[in-house]
């Protein structure tokens, strides 16, 4: 028996892979964050499936359907909303079935901060002005953040800042990165990115709190900022510069 965990994607049900989806049709047991995770997944479950949603459950909930399957001889087709490399609440859960001497796998999924790229048109990292992408919180209920990581040590950087889990702090936010990237500086929002119902806010550190609060956007959202957002005037990378030399290309030496 295994716990196969799967990143399903930013919110677009055709954005997990092949693997997951393979995955999916194939396990007895499918347990899904139904507050995020697209009920279209479900889909690929086998007809007679045991689907749990996980939104409603303790970790305790969580781990006695593990304990569960495991009894039975089930795989667990475990769905987790974007990637499971970032705030997916992945490490406890292996924690625990580390201790019961439980299989797992880990499969990864589309991150929604690269499906707000995507759905900005835009790359997070511009030769010369960015070549940092900073993935980050701010402390809430959930937990605190480290006291190391503050959001203005990042924007000292001036890196391409992605903020979740921050919706409803985008007003303190801009008032803080202000200093390090001017009132100018681009900013997006992004809500429930690549799904049907994704919506997107431009603007800068000087008006997007507004653009927010008007919009009334208020859950599954990023924040990002930084000069590359909006960048135009750069140089070309030298990857493709007729007189870089590479591997599969020869140029000047």
């Amino acid at each position: 028996m295994t716990v196969h965990f799967i990143g399903a994607g930013p919110g677009a049900a055709d954005l997990i892979t092949v693997r997951g989806r393979e995955l999916i049709a194939r396990c007895p047991v499918c347990l899904y964050a139904g507050s995020i995770v697209p009920r279209e997944l479900l889909g690929f479950c086998p007809k007679d499936a045991r689907i749990i949603d996980t939104a409603p459950l303790s970790l305790d909930e969580i781990e006695a359907e593990f304990i569960s399957a495991n009894s039975a001889g089930h795989d667990v087709a475990r769905l987790h909303s974007g990637d499971l490399s970032i705030f997916s609440a992945l490490a406890e859960q292996l924690r625990r079935l580390d201790r019961r001497g439980i299989a797992y796998t880990l499969t990864p999924g589309v991150p929604a901060f690269a499906a707000a790229a995507a759905a900005l048109q835009c790359e997070l990292t511009v030769p010369e002005m960015a070549q940092s992408v900073v993935l980050t919180r701010i402390g809430g209920r959930a937990s605190r953040m480290p006291e190391r990581e503050k959001l203005a040590a990042f924007a000292a950087t001036g890196a391409t800042l992605v903020i979740h889990l921050a919706i409803h702090a985008v007003e303190t936010i801009a008032a803080e990165l202000t200093p390090f990237y001017g009132a100018d500086c681009p900013a997006a929002v992004i809500a429930a990115a690549s799904s049907p119902d994704q919506r997107i806010l431009w603007g800068t550190l000087a008006d997007i709190a507004a653009a927010v609060a008007a919009a009334r956007i208020e859950r599954t959202a990023l924040i990002l900022v930084g000069p590359a957002l909006a960048a135009r005037d750069f140089r070309d990378s030298a990857l493709y510069d007729p007189g870089y030399r590479r591997r599969f290309r020869g140029g000047a030496a």
